[in-house]
C-alpha cells in the first residue's frame, strides 16, 4: 500500500472510530439552581434524547445516550457557563466533543439569566451570582453527583462564552472593576441604573479547583491588566473579528493583550454568535440573528476546527503534565 493511500485509510479509520463514539447524557431537572445536563464517555450507540421541561426555544432534544453508564475512571471534568440569555445546551457540540474525548462535562442554566428565565438578566446581581452558580455546580459534581467517583478532582477545567467568559476569568482569579463598567453605561437602566445609584455587587468568588480555562469572546469592560494578573492557570482565549451581542472587537483585542502568562489566542473571522453551533433550518428561521454569518464563512467547518482546538488545549492541560497547578 502506497504512503498516500495508507494515510488516507488511517484518516478514514480515525473518522469512523470517532463517529462511533457517543456521549452519555444525564439531565438535571430536580433543582432549579442546577437545571442542566452532564455529558460523559459512553460505549452505547447514540440516539435522540428528549429534553422535556428543559427544552429551550426550538431545541427539544440532544444527540447521545440518556443515562448510559459512565465509561472510564479518573476522568477530567469541565464545567460550562453560557452567555447572557443562553442556556446549558448552547454549546452542545463542544460538550459532546469533550465527552467523546474522555471528559465529563457539566453545564447548567444560570438562574434568572437564561433562555427560559430572564427575570434577572439586566440585574447587577448576575455579575456576582454567575461565578457562584459555577461554584455550586462544581461542588455538586465533586461531592453529590451519583457518579462522582469517576471524576479526578485534580483535573477540573472551564469553558465559557461571552458573559460565561467573564465568569471564567473571575473564577480563575480576576477581581472585576465595576467602576470601569459604569463608564460604559449609556443610560440608567438595569445594572447601569444600580451602579448609578451607588450599588455594587459583592465580590464574586474565585475557585482554585479550576486548573485550565477556555474563554470565548468575553466582555472586557470590568477587566484590566492589573486585575487579570492574579490569574495563574493556562488560558485559551478566542475572540471574533466582528463582535456583536454587546461584545466589541476592540474590547476583546484589549482583553487578549492584557491576559497574563502565555495564553493560547485564536481569532474567528466572523461575529460573536459564530461561536454557537451551526443552526438547523428551524432554529435559523426562529432566531436568524444568532445564525447569520458573513459571506464565505463556513460555520460548520469553523466548529470542526474550534472544537478540536478546545479539546486539544484541555487535554494538554488536564490529561497531560499540564494538569497540575
Amino acid at each position: 500500500m502506497g504512503r498516500k493511500r495508507y494515510l488516507a485509510c488511517a484518516i478514514l479509520l480515525c473518522c469512523l472510530a470517532s463517529a462511533a463514539r457517543a456521549a452519555g447524557i444525564q439531565l438535571l431537572e430536580s433543582n432549579p439552581a442546577l437545571a442542566g445536563a452532564i455529558w460523559y464517555p459512553c460505549a452505547a450507540a447514540p440516539q435522540s434524547v428528549p429534553l422535556g421541561s428543559l427544552a429551550v426555544q426550538v431545541v427539544d432534544s440532544f444527540h447521545g445516550v440518556k443515562d448510559c453508564p459512565v465509561t472510564g475512571t479518573k476522568l477530567p471534568l469541565v464545567i460550562v457557563s453560557h452567555g447572557r440569555g443562553g442556556w446549558f445546551g448552547a454549546h452542545d457540540d463542544v460538550e459532546e466533543a469533550l465527552a467523546d474525548a474522555g471528559f465529563v462535562v457539566a453545564a447548567i442554566n444560570h438562574p434568572g439569566d437564561n433562555g427560559n428565565d430572564s427575570s434577572k438578566r439586566e440585574d447587577l446581581s448576575t455579575w456576582a451570582s454567575r461565578p457562584e452558580d459555577m461554584v455550586r455546580l462544581l461542588d455538586f459534581m465533586l461531592n453529590d453527583w451519583k457518579d462522582r467517583a469517576t471524576i479526578d478532582p485534580a483535573r477540573v477545567g472551564f469553558f465559557g462564552f461571552s458573559k460565561g467568559g467573564y465568569t471564567g476569568l473571575v473564577l480563575a482569579g480576576a477581581k472585576p472593576d465595576f467602576g470601569r463598567f459604569a463608564h460604559y453605561c449609556k443610560d440608567a437602566t438595569g445594572a447601569c441604573g444600580e451602579l448609578h445609584n451607588g450599588e455594587t455587587p459583592p465580590d464574586p468568588p474565585h475557585d482554585t479547583r479550576i486548573r485550565a480555562a477556555v474563554i470565548v469572546d468575553a466582555p472586557s469592560e470590568v477587566f484590566t491588566e492589573d486585575n487579570l494578573a492574579a490569574i495563574t492557570i493556562p488560558l485559551q482565549f478566542w475572540r471574533s473579528e466582528l463582535g456583536g451581542g454587546g461584545v466589541g472587537p476592540s474590547g476583546t483585542v484589549r482583553l487578549a493583550n492584557s491576559l497574563p502568562g502565555l495564553p493560547d489566542i485564536h481569532v474567528s473571522p466572523a461575529g460573536h454568535f459564530a461561536f454557537l453551533p451551526p443552526c438547523s433550518a428551524q432554529f435559523a428561521a426562529k432566531l436568524p440573528r444568532l445564525c447569520t454569518d458573513p459571506p464565505g464563512f463556513d460555520r460548520a467547518a469553523f466548529h470542526r476546527d474550534f472544537n478540536a482546538k478546545v479539546v486539544g488545549f484541555l487535554r494538554d492541560h488536564l490529561m497531560g503534565n499540564g494538569g497540575t497547578r
